[in-house]
């Protein structure tokens, strides 16, 4: 897949791409200006970057904000929909998941242990 589906040399309306740099887990991954990060992350040959409760990998789905399968972390902020928000030169994202086995124990405070 290209990280553009015009090439610049066959542009008619004059686009040039302007290249940016995120990072996505440490790695550094090439996009170019107006991509969104769902999109740099497709354009890099990464289908998935997350895992839902069930374990099973995760990625855009809809592409329009409504599903929320695609959620990462960026400077920080946690759940951003990648496929809404457009990648910044210098974006550090970092992957999301919600896999049973990622997430936080919950204390066991059934009526049962309770009464003990």
């Amino acid at each position: 897949m290209s990280p553009r589906r015009i090439r610049a040399d066959e542009d008619v309306t004059g686009r040039r791409e302007r290249p940016l740099r995120i990072t996505v887990d440490g790695e550094t991954v090439e996009g170019i200006a107006g991509q969104t990060l769902a999109g740099v992350l497709l354009a890099a040959g990464r289908p998935a970057w997350r895992r839902g409760p069930s374990g099973a990998a995760r990625g855009v789905f809809c592409g329009i904000g409504v599903c929320f399968d695609c959620l990462v972390t960026v400077g920080g902020e946690r759940d951003v929909r990648a496929c809404r928000r457009r990648a910044r030169d210098g974006d550090a994202v970092i992957t999301q998941s919600r896999a049973a086995s990622d997430a936080p124990r919950k204390a066991d405070n059934s009526p049962a242990e309770e009464k003990r």
